[in-house]
């Protein structure tokens, strides 16, 4: 499957739609290269966005131009335009240019003050500094994400209960109701899906370390939910097996399972049980402000 270009893959498209279109806005550029070379990746890569908001291949491009103009391989006419230089439609002649390529030109190496092109501390790196940015932030989610986990499978089953109804409600659902917890037929919980409580939604928590639920589990609480409601919520820590799964998609009501992965990426969304330690601002440049 055809992934996301790294920002260096993007040398030569940019170069050739500016060969091709002559001098272009930036943002234009952008858009253009992203339409003209990458059309074919799927919707879901090209709607990844970085840590901070911006559409990850638009990023990428953006870089790639930026490390351009830094080799002088492509001019800034005006504010907020840029076109190919000879140098550019050099590249453009031998077809191919690598981020080996970019290191090793003495216009880059001079513009980043590189005195010892054997420097590797200041060797351009494969990824952008978004890029950079957002695999440390994943790194830090996924231990979070980890840590939140282990902590559910270890504490009191009931008050599990009570974390997933805060959950759900923190999710947008109304209220809801904690049913009693001896002879409650396999029901935790009963959420209100709107403000009024028209319809109700029956949820089922199993706090489980290793075991997975099972095809019973999920018959049991199909069978446990009364007839003014076909909806439910089966949320465990662990897996749910093969059966299971098929025995909510074969039901007559709407069973969504929730796993332990699920589960925590939900809470780390909602803000259930975590909290925001440190927030980074990033700024870039404003090219529309320089806009006349």
């Amino acid at each position: 499957m055809k992934d996301l270009p790294k920002y260096h893959e993007t040398f030569v498209p940019i170069l050739k739609v500016l060969n091709d279109r002559g001098v272009l806005y930036y943002n234009d550029l952008r858009k253009i290269v992203r339409d003209e070379f990458y059309s074919d990746l799927s919707e879901e890569l090209l709607a990844q966005k970085t840590k901070t908001g911006d559409l990850v291949i638009l990023n990428r491009i953006g870089w790639g131009k930026a490390y351009l103009k830094m080799g002088g391989f492509i001019d800034q006419p005006e504010r907020g335009y840029v076109k190919i230089t000879n140098k550019g439609k050099g590249v453009l002649e031998k077809g191919i240019f690598t981020l080996s390529d970019l290191q090793n030109d003495p216009d880059f190496q001079t513009h980043r003050g590189r005195k010892n092109k054997e420097d590797a501390s200041e060797q351009v790196e494969n990824d952008t500094p978004e890029d950079k940015i957002d695999s440390g932030i994943q790194e830090i989610e996924d231990s979070v994400k980890q840590e939140l986990l282990e902590k559910l499978k270890n504490m009191d089953p009931y008050l599990f209960e009570k974390v997933i109804l805060q959950l759900l409600h923190k999710m947008g659902y109304g209220d809801f109701i904690e049913t009693a917890k001896s002879g409650d037929g396999g029901i935790d919980g009963i959420i209100n899906q709107d403000e009024l409580g028209l319809e109700k939604i029956y949820m089922q928590a199993k706090r489980f370390t290793e075991n997975k639920v099972r095809e019973t589990d999920i018959r049991n609480f199909i069978g446990a939910m009364s007839g003014d409601t076909q909806k439910g919520i089966f949320v465990t820590t662990s897996k749910f097996d093969d059966n299971a799964i098929q025995k909510a998609r074969d039901a007559h009501h709407t069973i969504i399972l929730i796993d332990g992965d699920r589960l925590t990426n939900l809470m780390y969304q909602h803000s259930i049980g975590v909290q925001i330690k440190n927030v980074y601002e990033v700024k870039t440049v404003d090219e529309d402000f320089f806009e006349e």
